[in-house]
């Protein structure tokens, strides 16, 4: 069975990642997140099948640059204990280093840009386009910016 790792960022990126749950039956998965107050109930619901980054924002961008380090060590250390065969993503930056870790050892990179972007690309989303081994948009109008993308409609 294929091993998907879903990884997002905590917020809107999470609850569009979550819409692809039916995907759960059919794959061997895991989750990835930032851990905040707000979502460390997942930990009840998913178990041992979802790990948590550290939060960070870029508004403390000393702290953040600090955290997105140890972010890229944390997601190295899931990506070998976990060995997905995909990754999935809706962004933001807490996704980035994963991408990038998958890329490295040859695994897929699938990356769907935000729905919340219907006319500017993500900056998560130009930096993870090159590596991807399929571009999802969720808005036609995206397509202009990600000509190798997919439209793929509206995940909600």
């Amino acid at each position: 069975m294929k091993k998907i790792l879903f990884i997002s960022s905590t917020g809107g990126h999470l609850t569009e990642l979550l819409q692809l749950n039916s995907m759960f039956e059919k794959y061997e998965y895991h989750l990835v997140t930032e851990k905040t107050k707000s979502n460390t109930n997942l930990k009840d619901k998913y178990n041992k099948k979802i790990d948590f980054l550290l939060y960070g924002t870029k508004q403390h961008l000393i702290k953040y640059l600090f955290i997105f380090a140890l972010n890229w060590l944390k997601s190295l250390f899931i990506f070998l204990k976990v060995k997905p065969d995909f990754i999935i993503t809706t962004g933001t930056h807490t996704a980035v280093p994963m991408c990038y870790i998958a890329h490295f050892f040859k695994k897929k990179v699938i990356y769907i840009e935000t729905f919340a972007n219907s006319q500017t690309p993500t900056k998560a989303g130009k930096m993870i386009y090159p590596i991807a081994d399929l571009f999802v948009v969720q808005w036609e109008s995206m397509l202009k910016h990600y000509p190798n993308a997919v439209y793929g409609g509206w995940i909600f």
